[in-house]
């Protein structure tokens, strides 16, 4: 398997996302905004992404081991690693989870939230995404897409909107992600595909995906042909452009101007 992979932050704040592959692995982490709220652990996000990326490697070098079971695996060592913290915080640091595994003639892929895994089939494209959290708490979402991104009233909104969110975040009546507990393994979405079913596959965080699902700004087959032409890097390339025509979301109301962007294409 080939893999062309690119990450990009969203702004001058720290990347929030990660990616990594190996020669049949492809993982993209998109780690949940703070908005500048307390989360009880001294680290923040970009160091717990890139904690959990690296155990969750390290469980997957075993060719035996289910995405499932490493994934709770990496969560249990993260947890451990910084037991100093406040892990009960129900803002503790916490990422979205997608992965790819090539295993003989399939492909494994699990996603935990929001990152999507895209097949390219012969015939159609297959998005494979939880979007669980999209339902929770719309009044709050509403009114933080009433603002303009950059202003007051934007933020204090979103923080209004995040405390709320906290509370529905690894329960049963709200949405799951990768955070301190190993039971949000118990919540992924997991599936096998042929090999011989597909052309290729993308792993991304949301940042890239919303060129398709939010701004309606290309389509599925758009994106893959900007992948095999310009890779990765020219893919966030067309996103940043499409968002610098709507600096302040009054088109496409949003959290951010730009969010953190993470991609892996995958070819054989």
């Amino acid at each position: 398997m080939r893999i062309a992979i690119e990450s990009r932050p969203g702004g001058p704040a720290p990347n929030e996302d990660w990616v990594a592959s190996t020669p049949t692995i492809a993982i993209v982490l998109d780690g949940l905004s703070t908005a500048g709220l307390e989360t009880g652990c001294r680290h923040g996000v970009p160091w717990y992404v890139a904690h959990l990326g690296g155990q969750l490697t390290a469980s997957l070098a075993a060719p035996e081991a289910s995405l499932r079971n490493a994934l709770a695996e990496a969560l249990e060592r993260v947890a451990a690693s910084h037991p100093e913290c406040d892990l009960r915080n129900p803002g503790t640091p916490s990422a979205t989870v997608a992965v790819v595994r090539q295993r003989d003639e399939n492909f494994d892929h699990l996603v935990l939230a929001d990152s999507p895994v895209v097949l390219e089939g012969h015939d159609d494209f297959t998005v494979i995404t939880d979007l669980r959290v999209d339902s929770v708490l719309p009044d709050l979402r509403a009114e933080v897409e009433q603002h303009e991104t950059h202003t007051t009233e934007h933020h204090e909104a979103l923080q209004r909107f995040v405390t709320a969110q906290r509370q529905t975040r690894n329960t049963k009546d709200g949405y799951w992600v990768a955070a301190a507990s190993p039971e949000a393994a118990d919540h992924v979405i997991t599936g096998t595909t042929a090999i011989n079913d597909l052309h290729s596959l993308a792993v991304m965080s949301d940042g890239v995906s919303r060129l398709v699902t939010e701004y309606r700004a290309a389509t599925w087959p758009e994106v893959f042909s900007t992948l095999r032409g310009g890779g990765p890097h020219a893919l966030i390339d067309t996103v940043r452009n499409v968002e610098a025509t709507d600096p302040t979301g009054r088109r496409w109301p949003r959290y951010k101007s730009g969010d953190d962007a993470s991609v892996a294409f995958c070819q054989w």
